[in-house]
């Protein structure tokens, strides 16, 4: 976690009753690894939303985070100057956002939970410009209303709260409030089937609507791994607080978020030739990578010590990381 957000969570949560805290982490944890949707409001009072951002806050800038940095790899020209986070709860992709896009100057967090808002806003005030006067707007996702128009929309872990018609009016909310040529669209779910089912739907929706893949997918094709009963998903590491660790009752001093996304944008981009679908596999001489490629199709390749510059990028590489490197000769 970056330290001006651990900073900012530490400003807001001084003086919180710990013990508070705990239980409403565990609740919210039992609530949200059920896989059902909520029935009710989660985020229901300053608690649980304060005990929300103490212990979601840094995984979703994370997973947030490598996302956007995937999505400029691909599209290096990326600058938005507007964003809006769509069910953004307390504003971690906000966050991620106004660190991964430093001309960002209009944020505005949308959001059913006032609770969430308010806490978001008050971490929010010791950040960077762009958080600090960015706009707490309450509004229930399934009212029909017109999103605010911006160049960025991230909708981070929300799909999987939400009913299917009403993720399918979400998405397409999110598409109409990107309408500039190069604006571009970020969904992010949990790294579960579940949450990839929500995600891959997005990307099906978005693309018969004449967007583009960024990221994850090299290719706009039909997932090769959906076809094969499996999910795409990616691993992201991120280093545990002291805080972290009691509310989660966690001995380790670090967590890996998994994350299933896809990234669009109205205008194409130059994909890679492929992405590394899982953490490679290094043996004695060898790495065995697993791949999506460009043609629409998932695949194993080994690359031997014998490769040179090949092998040693595959020695470098990690799940999620394009394939191969730039400036790597694909015969090598």
């Amino acid at each position: 976690m970056p330290l001006p957000l651990n900073r900012a969570l530490e400003a807001v949560l001084d003086g919180a009753d710990p013990e508070r805290l705990r239980r409403a982490t565990t609740r919210l944890i039992d609530v949200y690894r059920s896989g059902a949707p909520p029935t009710e409001q989660v985020l229901s009072d300053r608690v649980s939303a304060t005990a929300y951002a103490a212990y979601r806050m840094p995984a979703t800038h994370a997973a947030v985070a490598r996302v956007l940095r995937y999505a400029l790899e691909v599209a290096p020209d990326l600058a938005p100057h507007s964003l809006v986070d769509v069910g953004g709860g307390t504003g971690a992709a906000a966050w991620a956002a106004a660190d991964a896009f430093p001309g960002l100057a209009s944020v505005e967090v949308v959001d059913g939970s006032a609770d969430a808002l308010a806490v978001g806003a008050d971490v929010a005030r010791h950040g960077p410009r762009a958080l600090a006067g960015a706009r707490w707007t309450r509004r229930d996702l399934g009212g029909g209303r017109a999103l605010p128009r911006a160049d960025l929309v991230t909708v981070a872990y929300v799909l999987g709260e939400l009913g299917p018609d009403l993720r399918d009016r979400v998405v397409d909310a999110a598409a109409d409030a990107a309408s500039e040529a190069g604006a571009v669209v970020a969904v992010l779910e949990p790294g579960t089937p579940r949450g990839f089912a929500a995600a891959l739907a997005a990307r099906d929706r978005l693309l018969a609507a004449g967007w583009h893949v960024l990221a994850p997918c090299p290719h706009e094709a039909a997932c090769p791994l959906a076809a094969a009963g499996d999910w795409c998903h990616l691993a992201v590491r991120l280093d545990r607080t002291a805080l972290h660790r009691r509310l989660k009752g966690a001995a380790l001093g670090h967590e890996d978020e998994k994350v299933a996304y896809v990234v669009a944008r109205r205008t194409p981009a130059d994909t890679p030739a492929g992405r590394v679908l899982r953490h490679p596999v290094t043996r004695k001489g060898l790495v065995q990578l697993e791949l999506c490629r460009d043609d629409g199709t998932a695949s194993r390749e080994v690359v031997s010590r014998r490769q040179g510059p090949r092998y040693r990028a595959a020695r470098h590489a990690g799940w999620g990381d394009q394939w191969p490197p730039e400036g790597t000769d694909p015969a090598d």
